[in-house]
């Protein structure tokens, strides 16, 4: 009989990222049923795990009571009073992380922690000598350090993560029967990572033309008034941004035909369900590992250019100057994207 596992998993940060983690713990609570789970992350993210077996969720708040050196410790006071923990994951390998690690360290834990793989990452993004190949992805690297636990994990096997969720009422009540409903998320937090919103919105306009309802997804509140912008200007547009809990919108996002994402979270979010998505890559690139769950090749949008790319998260301004990387793509590439995976 195997001995059971307690796994402390530590994933701060950020959301794209923590929704990576969903599908990876759910095949290795899958395949391993003598083993739990305690995520410990930002409050706002516990929805993501809700629904998962034998899967726990501990609220971390690094802005106030578990803030620096002195927070992480009442963090790791606070997670050690859950006696069946012995073993740690951790799954984001930053400062914070190592912090907590290092309190848990003195007590003994078995503690197993990511290769981001930061050398070859380097390799990919840098302009002279790129060396242009993919890497191992992120859920892989997940899964990694879980093996590094002695547990067996096979994320070749594409377990459904979540099953659809009962849509609002609010949001329900404004979709016309029959029409597909296609989400939108035409921003990230980098503006590398855009599509320029002035194409992106004569994509709607196209979709709405073809009968399709378009719902707008979006965060914070410059976001949200593009978007009611939008929604003001447009027929069967609707913004959600803003308007909804978290759970809320992940319920919205699993009832979408399709979602039309940037290299952003609403494309990790929509895999989770099984929602079919047409991603748009600018100066960040697949190869770096960052793909959605399930994601097809056919599916990404992406210009072939020497220069990408350029960074690992899209953080750092385009060295040409012209943002070809998201100027070359045009919206009827886009368009034929969505309508093919409409009709499948």
């Amino acid at each position: 009989m195997q001995q059971s596992q307690h796994i402390l998993v530590i994933r701060f940060s950020a959301m794209g990222d923590v929704a990576m983690t969903v599908p990876v713990i759910k095949a290795v609570l899958t395949q391993n049923p003598q083993v739990n789970i305690t995520v410990v992350s930002n409050a706002f993210f516990q929805p993501l795990f809700e629904g998962i077996d034998r899967c726990h969720f501990y609220q971390a708040n690094l802005k106030q009571q578990h803030k620096g050196i002195g927070g992480i410790f009442r963090l790791y006071k606070e997670l050690k009073k859950n006696a069946q923990i012995n073993a740690i994951a951790d799954l984001h390998n930053v400062l914070r992380s190592s912090i907590l690690k290092l309190f848990f360290r003195s007590g003994g834990y078995k503690i197993a922690t990511i290769d981001k793989g930061r050398a070859e990452k380097k390799a990919l993004t840098r302009k002279e000598n790129k060396v242009f190949q993919p890497l191992t992805t992120t859920h892989e690297r997940y899964a990694d350090v879980f093996r590094q636990l002695g547990l067996v994990v096979d994320i070749k096997m594409q377990i459904p993560v979540f099953n659809k969720r009962r849509i609002p009422a609010a949001v329900a009540t404004l979709l016309e029967t029959g029409k597909k409903i296609i989400g939108i998320a035409p921003f990230a937090q980098y503006k590398e990572k855009m599509y320029p919103l002035e194409k992106m919105q004569a994509v709607v306009q196209l979709l709405v033309a073809e009968n399709n309802s378009v719902l707008l997804f979006g965060g914070g509140e410059k976001e949200s008034a593009v978007l009611q912008q939008w929604e003001n200007d447009l027929e069967n547009v609707h913004s959600v941004a803003g308007k909804f809990s978290f759970a809320e919108e992940l319920a919205i996002i699993s009832n979408l035909s399709t979602m039309v994402s940037m290299d952003s979270a609403n494309m990790h979010l929509a895999a989770l369900f099984g929602v079919p998505v047409v991603s748009i890559w600018g100066a960040t690139h697949p190869y770096a590992g960052f793909t959605s769950w399930g994601l097809l090749p056919e599916n990404i949008v992406q210009a072939d250019l020497y220069c990408r790319p350029c960074s690992v998260f899209g953080n750092k301004p385009c060295y040409r100057g012209d943002h070809a990387c998201m100027q070359m793509i045009t919206r009827d590439i886009i368009l034929e994207k969505i309508t093919g995976m409409s009709d499948v």
